[in-house]
């Protein structure tokens, strides 16, 4: 049934905007440009109705009627795109780094061993070669 209102819908939307894009405007005349014939009117002249004003009318009221029919329907299935999806799972948090000790806390732990003294020899930079005169 939805499919079937889809694709009556998407055929309407269609008609719709080919019968809206095909009208000419109130005014589009050349008496309209400089003010003259039913310009003056605060919606312009009324004319009689074309074919294409009431094929327009015609199809926004089925785009209205289906798009009110599309919305009932998909309330009633009253299921999610992601409901049947399994939650991502949990990162474990970072352990904060230990806060620096006190001056006169005598039992602090001292610095981690990757500090650039205690670097062994093939872990230190390459020395840069002496200068040519």
């Amino acid at each position: 049934m939805t499919t079937l209102i889809i694709i009556l819908h998407v055929i309407v939307c269609l008609i719709l905007i080919f019968a809206v894009l095909l009208q000419s405007g109130k005014a589009a005349d050349l008496a309209g440009a400089f003010g003259g014939g039913g310009s003056q009117t605060a919606f312009g002249s009324r004319g009689n109705a074309t074919l294409l004003s009431k094929l327009t009318t015609a199809s926004a009221i089925l785009f209205m009627l289906t798009s009110l029919g599309l919305y009932i329907l998909s309330g009633k299935e009253g299921s999610s795109v992601v409901g049947n999806e399994k939650a991502p799972a949990q990162v474990p948090a970072q352990t904060a780094a230990p806060a620096p000790a006190k001056p006169e806390d005598k039992t602090a732990t001292t610095a981690p061993a990757t500090t650039t003294e205690q670097k062994t020899e093939a872990q230190k930079p390459a020395a840069t070669p002496p200068e040519k005169k």
